[in-house]
Parts: C-alpha cells; structure tokens; sequence
C-alpha cells in the first residue's frame, strides 16, 4: 500500500490526501478518509484572496508585454468566456475536439458542475452550445478525453459518478445551447480522479479511482458507446496522471508494446500494459526533490519525458516552479538529468507537449510555454506566456488548471479556476533571440559528482554578428559545499577553453560571481558551455544557473 510523507491532512493539492491512507481510500467519498481530504483540499483550494477575472476583450495582441489586463510574451488574447456565460462553477481540465467532416474546432470545459461544450472555430467569438451536468454532485475535479468523436468524461469525489460517455457529434447541429444527456455510462468505478487514453489503441485509462487501488483502471473504448473493463495496473498503487503510448522510442526492446509513464506520488512509473490483464512494472523511479510527483508528458520522440511536482514549489527551500526533465534512453532505467527553473514562483499542474514546445498551465502564472528543442542537453527555456491571474505568482491555486495546444489552427485553450475559457494564439515564430550586449542562460541543474568526471552546462547564443567581446561576462551560480574543489572553465562554440577558476584551499560554499573573459577571438554565435569538475572527494553540488552577456 502506498503512503505519502506529508503530515496528517496536508493538503496535497489535486489529491489531498493524509499520512497512512491508501491513495484509493483518500479519493473515495464514501470513506472517512476521502471526505476528509476533500474538506482539507478545498480549504486551500478557495483562498480569500480568489480573484474574479475582470478583461474579457476579443482580439487584443500580446504588446509591450500585455494583452488586455493581462502580462504576456509572445501570445495573444483572442477571447475570454467567462464561467458565467458556460453554466458557472469552477474551471478545472480541458480538452479539445476538431469535427473530422468540417475542421470545426470545439472546446470541452470541465467545470465544478459538469462540462461545457464550446465551438471555438471562430476563436474571438466562441459560441457555448450546451452543458453536460455532472452525475451525481460537484466536484473540483474533472477530466475528460476523446477517442473517435465521444467525449469520456470523469470525475473525483462523487460516488456513483463513472465515466460517462458523450458523442460530439451531436454538437453538430446544435443552434442554441443545450442541457444534455451521456450517451452511455461505464459504472465499474465511482470516481476517478484524471483519465488517459491511447488514441491508438482504443483503451482508456481511469486513474486514481476508487479500484485497482488506485492505479489505472483500463477500459476498452473500442466501441465508445460500449465500454468494457480491461484490466488493471496496482503494483505501484495510486496513480495521479499518466500517458500511454504504443512506444517508438530508443529502447528497442519495448517498441511497439504499449506502454504507460504514470506519475506516482513520489515516482515515475513505467509500466508495460500491453497484455491488459498481465500489467508488467519496468521502471520505480524516484528523484531529488520530490514532494509529489503530478503529471508530465513525452517529447514527441519518446525519449525524454518533462515531469511536473505540484508540491515542490509550497514545500521546497527552492520556490521557483521547476520541471524535471528524464532521459528515457532505458525504459527500465530512466535517468533525471536535469531541472529546469522557471523565473515563476507558482505551482505548476498539467503541461503538454506539441512540436518543440511543452505548454504548461502553471496556476497563477498562467500559461507556460517551454521551448525543449535543447531537452537532449537538459536545457530547456521559455518561449513565451499568457498570464490568465495578474494578481500575483504564488504558489497557490488560482488561474490556470490546465490547457490544449492540440488544434491544427494554432489556438491554444486555458481553462481557469475562476476565469473560464481563455483563448490565446501563440506566435512563438516572433520570438527573437536577445540583441547585442543581450543575456544568455541555462538555468537547469546540472549534478557535480563528488571526484567525478567533468560536467558541462550548454547556453547556445544566436542572433549575433561577428565575435564576442574582450569583456564578456560570465555569471556563474554554483551551489558546492568546498568550492575549493572546484576547477571551472568557460569552453567557446570552437572547444577553446578559458580557465575561470582552478582548485584552491578556500572552505567556504558556492561560486556565486561573475568572471570576464577576453572572448574576441571566437565567434559570439554558437554553443557555450560551462565546465566543472570537482577534484577531491568529500563534497558535492550542482550548477544551479550560468549566463552569459555579451
């Protein structure tokens, strides 16, 4: 039986769940641990200081760094429909479906009270058709996916919920908007709090329900209307989130097996579903820093695999929001090779990853896009945002729940806990590198093994003319417990390397300073990185962020 470290009725923020209960139970409103995790949860899920949100123009580009009220980066508002206008309560998942007859792209809204159906083919005028109601109470929590034009929809902390099953092409010819009925109910689980599903394959994963104890409770959706249960995956116990694949990635020995990455509390899981009733367990992978591992997503690859910690920013020394980036070269030994920082300190929830780059619905910071084309270096950066809650960055729940960058149109979706659907456009093409004199970072940790070989941190400059400066200056943060251990260099895009420091006798921690380089003779554009070794054994560290500025 899995167990979580937190302290009796800490408030695990999606799962709130206390010390010594199984993750089923906590997620079971007929037990008495489920009710109290649920009344612990949303104490702090329903802060004082909850903000209604107050721009709701059409239409407005992202200048000077806002659209409307709202701090932005590279991504236009294109619309705001307020709960109030989509059947109330509160916004939780979201999902997305696009009309395979006419290219029409819809937008599925999951709110405290049911799901919203919303045509947001015209994105600076969406239309709300109608409204599911949830069956059988509110609850925060509600999620939803699609296979073959049904909507499968789930929700936690309502007994006799299931899984209800919608056909979207209904949504068709729907003029006025509408209160409507499930096309079918699957009632082999009550409530569940995510659900996942291999559009390949045709099954469907309920997670964190009130059976296979708590791990993903599979379904074949084959025939949506008809579903049927598969199986279940319980040797790692409650499961928060997951994403299953038919896998083509580098470990050869599982391509074509369809496998699940489950985020476990305290671990990345992986797990080989392909024979439904035989689940095998590959990988129990934990890692530095876990508080409580929520959600992530696969490069599109399917060699790395971007992981968010929903608890990590509340409980942690270390407040920015942080993703950990795996390398999954293994699938029975995934490696965390690197965290990368945002410069936001909220709490980062559900992220999902299109081409280069992992949209990430951060809470109150909004929408995050990071781009990952360096993911195989451990560096990942941030390409632009849309800040849905300008109140403020805290690691609190308010703002953005989550989003869906699937539509071939662009349109990005953000459902907000007290927003509503926020439609924004991406133009991450405008994003220009910085100019002459302008700064260059990698923020991602890099571990420094104790008397281990030399690691290299990379920053790749573009946009430059010409070579670097006689004075470029090199910001290095380095967390070390002997920082006279260390030998650091600065090597250039050409492998020229300049001895920043060398070993010494100094004590004290941390190489916190800024050294300058007469860096004239190599080209500024280019890959640069940063070269530590420690020398003697004893201690150890990492490096916590490195810029250049030219």
């Amino acid at each position: 039986m899995k167990t979580l470290r937190m302290g009796v009725l800490a408030v695990l923020t999606a799962s709130a769940v206390a010390l010594s209960m199984s993750g089923a139970s906590a997620h079971d409103p007929d037990t008495p641990e489920g009710q109290a995790a649920a009344r612990s949860f949303l104490a702090d899920h329903l802060p004082a200081e909850r903000h209604a949100v107050t721009g709701n123009a059409a239409g407005v580009p992202c200048v000077n760094g806002k659209a409307d009220i709202y701090p932005c980066k590279n991504v236009d508002l294109l619309s705001v429909l307020p709960l109030s206008a989509i059947g109330g309560g509160n916004g939780n998942d979201i999902w997305g479906w696009t009309d395979p007859s006419s290219g029409k792209e819809y937008a599925i809204v999951g709110r405290t009270n049911g799901t919203a159906f919303v045509d947001v083919s015209t994105p600076t005028s969406p239309k709300f058709l109608g409204n599911l109601p949830s069956n059988g109470g509110s609850s925060s929590w509600r999620d939803m996916k699609v296979y073959k034009d049904h909507a499968f929809i789930v929700a936690d902390f309502i007994s006799g919920h299931g899984m209800q099953v919608f056909d979207l092409t209904r949504l068709r010819t729907v003029t006025t908007p509408q209160t409507f009925t499930a096309d079918a109910l699957y009632k082999e689980f009550g409530p569940s709090h995510n659900i996942a599903i291999n559009e390949e394959t045709g099954f469907a994963y309920a997670i964190g329900s009130n059976t296979c104890s708590g791990g993903p409770h599979v379904v074949d959706i084959r025939t949506p209307k008809s579903p049927k249960k598969a199986g279940c995956v319980s040797q790692d116990g409650y499961t928060h989130d997951n994403q299953c694949v038919v896998y083509r990635g580098p470990d050869a020995t599982y391509r074509g097996r369809e496998i699940c990455f489950n985020s476990n509390e305290d671990t990345l899981t992986i797990v080989d579903v392909t024979d439904k009733a035989n689940p095998v367990q590959l990988a129990r992978q934990g890692y530095s820093g876990s508080q409580y591992s929520h959600q992530g997503w696969l490069t599109e690859d399917q060699r790395y695999f971007l992981l968010d910690d929903e608890q990590d920013e509340s409980s942690g020394t270390d407040k920015r929001t942080k993703t950990y980036i795996w390398d999954l070269a293994s699938l029975a030994n995934p490696a965390h090779t690197g965290t990368y920082h945002s410069p936001a300190t909220a709490i980062d929830h559900n992220q999902y990853i299109k081409g280069q780059y992992s949209y990430q619905a951060n809470y109150q910071a909004g929408l995050r896009i990071l781009d990952v084309s360096q993911v195989a270096s451990a560096q990942l950066s941030e390409a632009g945002y849309f800040d849905i809650y300008p109140a403020s960055d805290t690691a609190r729940f308010n703002g953005a729940w989550s989003n869906y960058p699937y539509f071939a149109s662009g349109i990005v979706l953000v459902n907000g806990i007290e927003q509503g659907l926020v439609v924004v456009k991406p133009n991450l093409g405008a994003v220009e590198p910085p100019p002459s004199g302008g700064k260059f970072e990698n923020t991602t940790d890099v571990a420094i093994p104790d008397a281990g070989e030399a690691v290299t941190s990379p920053v790749t400059v573009t946009g430059l003319s010409g070579n670097a400066s006689a004075t470029l200056s090199v910001n290095v943060d380095i967390k070390h417990s002997y920082r006279g251990d260390l030998v650091i260099d600065l090597v250039a895009p050409d492998g020229s390397t300049f001895r920043l420091k060398d070993t010494s006798s100094d004590s004290a921690d941390n190489v916190i300073t800024t050294y300058t380089v007469n860096a004239s003779a190599e080209a500024a554009n280019g890959t640069w990185q940063l070269k530590v070794q420690d020398t003697y054994r004893a201690d150890s560290g990492y490096i916590d962020a490195w810029s250049l500025r030219f």
